[in-house]
């Protein structure tokens, strides 16, 4: 409903004489009525529904540009109806289109704010900040074999000890299922995501060492460490969409405090319990954005 009072908007004020395109490089799409819709009414709307995100080009020989036009050629119908039924003078509609006014004016300015600030060496100074700040953990790579006793763990550690192969014997011995057909391999983590009794039988076991057996929630575990090594940094590219929220996020803050701290708001109802129909306790605020952290160590 919001698309369509903004183009009743546009429709009120909307010039008689040869239709100019809204953007350069604009190209109308279709026709309603003798008025254009423009290429950008289209994209427009495509991201209003999120099915695009804003600066993503738009083919418009595409299905999904075809099946958005659809749309906004009825919204256009539709809002051309109405003002043919004078709903624009409707007390009520005045106000919701008073409404999506302030809306789509304070979103263009929110637009304007966060394109000048949120850029590329915005972007890149954050990242490089986080990436002074952020602790590297030690990645280990190991091989599981998990058995049902003591008994039997000590058996194929003596195994092992004559040559045996790891992963033979994990494809035979191993009651895991998820990782006794790749050999008992774990991948890499960090010894934080592991239980505690991994944990602690790891803390100092070197590359190609054999740790165990030793009791875990599943039965007896023995380890064999494949690799070790330091986590890999998150890369710019991978942090790119989170430090953008978080500058965006950052931007409407401090636009908003500032334009708070130079109006007179005053708030005239009160309490909201002691007004009828209101919560008893108020929406819970979303938490505050945190500046983005590296992420795990990539396999």
């Amino acid at each position: 409903m919001v698309v369509v009072a903004a183009l009743l908007l546009a429709s009120c004020g909307q010039d008689k004489g040869a239709e100019k395109p809204p953007e350069p490089g604009d190209v109308a799409v279709a026709k309603v009525n003798g008025h254009n819709v423009w290429a950008s009414d289209v994209k427009r709307e495509a991201v209003a529904q999120g099915l695009i995100s804003e600066g993503e080009p738009l083919d418009i020989s595409s299905e999904l540009f075809r099946q958005r036009l659809d749309e906004v050629i009825d919204q256009k119908l539709l809002a051309s109806e109405a003002l043919k039924r004078k709903l624009d003078k409707d007390p009520v509609a005045q106000r919701r289109l008073a409404a999506a006014r302030e809306r789509i004016l304070g979103d263009m300015l929110v637009e304007s704010v966060v394109e000048k600030a949120v850029n590329e060496d915005a972007i890149r100074r954050l990242y490089a900040e986080q990436q002074k700040l952020s602790k590297r953990s030690e990645e280990i790579r190991a091989r599981q074999i998990l058995v049902a006793s003591q008994a039997e763990g000590d058996s194929i550690k003596k195994l092992l000890a004559t040559g045996a192969s790891f992963d033979a014997l994990a494809m035979e011995r191993s009651t895991d299922q998820a990782t006794r057909f790749n050999g008992g391999d774990l991948g890499y983590f960090t010894v934080d995501v592991m239980p505690e009794a991994y944990a602690g039988a790891l803390k100092t076991a070197k590359k190609g060492d054999i740790v165990g057996p030793f009791a875990t929630e599943g039965g007896w575990a023995i380890l064999r460490v494949e690799d070790k090594r330091m986590e890999e940094p998150i890369t710019l590219e991978a942090a790119r969409p989170q430090i953008v929220r978080f500058l965006t996020y950052d931007q409407v803050r401090d636009l908003l405090e500032k334009l708070r701290g130079g109006a007179k708001v005053d708030m005239l109802t009160g309490k909201g319990q002691d007004l009828p129909g209101a919560p008893q306790e108020p929406a819970s605020a979303p938490p505050e954005a945190t500046p983005p952290a590296s992420a795990p160590g990539q396999n």
